[in-house]
Formats: C-alpha cells, sequence, structure tokens
C-alpha cells in the first residue's frame, strides 16, 4: 500500500495502530478528542506584520500621498524655515487628504475650547486628560484647552494575501 506524503513521519503501520486504537478504547478516542479540541482552541500566533497590518497600510498611504515618513526621516535643522514650511504643506496636505478618506473624526468634548467644564465623579479619564494643578478627588471644574478627538467612523482597507504590509514604500527606480 502506498504511503500518504501528507501524513508527515508517522508510518502508515503506526497511523493504521493509532486508527485500531481509536475504535477499540473509547478513553483513548476521547483523549485524542479532547487534544485535537485544544489544539483548535488556541488562539493562532500571528506575525507581527499581520498583527499590525491597519497600521502598517494607514502608514502606507501617508507615504504615498504625503510623503510623511520621509518628511520625519529626515534631518530638516540644516534646513530654512521656510523649506520646512514649504515641505510641511505638501505634507500635511497629502495626509489630511488620507484622513479623510479611512476615517471621520468628531472632537471628544462638545464645548467649545476656553469654555468651563465639569467633570464629575466617576468621568472617562480615555476621553479628558487633566492638566494644571490636578489636586484631590473629582468632581473637577476647569477650562477646556482643547477639544480632544474621537474617530467616529474608520474605512481602513482589507489587507490582500499577496501583500507585505511591511513595505510602507517601495524603492522607486526610474527608468531612461
Amino acid at each position: 500500500m502506498a504511503s500518504n506524503d501528507n501524513a508527515g513521519t508517522v508510518s502508515f503501520g503506526k497511523r493504521l495502530s493509532l486508527g485500531l486504537k481509536m475504535i477499540f478504547s473509547g478513553e483513548f478516542a476521547a483523549q485524542a478528542m479532547a487534544a485535537l479540541q485544544a489544539r483548535e482552541s488556541r488562539p493562532r500566533t500571528l506575525a507581527p506584520e499581520q498583527v499590525h497590518a491597519s497600521s502598517l497600510l494607514l502608514l502606507n498611504a501617508l507615504q504615498r500621498e504625503g510623503r510623511l515618513l520621509d518628511f520625519l526621516q529626515q534631518d530638516v535643522a540644516g534646513f530654512s524655515d521656510e523649506q520646512v514650511g514649504a515641505a510641511a504643506r505638501v505634507v500635511h496636505t497629502g495626509c489630511r487628504k488620507i484622513l479623510q478618506q479611512y476615517f471621520e473624526f468628531e472632537p471628544a468634548a462638545k464645548e467649545a475650547e476656553g469654555a468651563q467644564v465639569d467633570l464629575p465623579k466617576g468621568f472617562d479619564p480615555q476621553r479628558w486628560r487633566l492638566t494644571g494643578n490636578v489636586a484631590g478627588q473629582p468632581p473637577f471644574r476647569g477650562t477646556l484647552r482643547h477639544h480632544g478627538w474621537v474617530a467616529r467612523q474608520v474605512r481602513m482597507p482589507a489587507l490582500a494575501q499577496t501583500m507585505d504590509p511591511r513595505i510602507i514604500a517601495p524603492a522607486e527606480v526610474e527608468l531612461g
């Protein structure tokens, strides 16, 4: 009888023996079934680039449209303020386009900046950051300095199986 290449290193005889043992021993079959179920229920570990694929896709888009990575990786200390400002305008325009394409934002606080706000006991510390003279326990009263941001909608593209999300920007070769 021909061996099955998909069976790995377990010989046909050993597989047959295990199969017969499964048929004639309920206890062995229960142990095998429990082991298989435990194996299937284990979380599959993904490569870091797969875990962080949506972040890498966003960085890819910010680089493609606004050259964000090029700008941030560049040491701008030797450039004039005018040169940095001109580059920042290009980066701003491209990156803003991507943010508008993939996200809808709304202020975390509805009040206008400069308004007095009251934070009751049990306020959400993710939505509100306290600055200045922070002492004691809530309720707190203070001046809203920045309204914050909340992502109301996210429209990130799906990652194609053939795509390597680690490639933020491909190397460019100009042919002459």
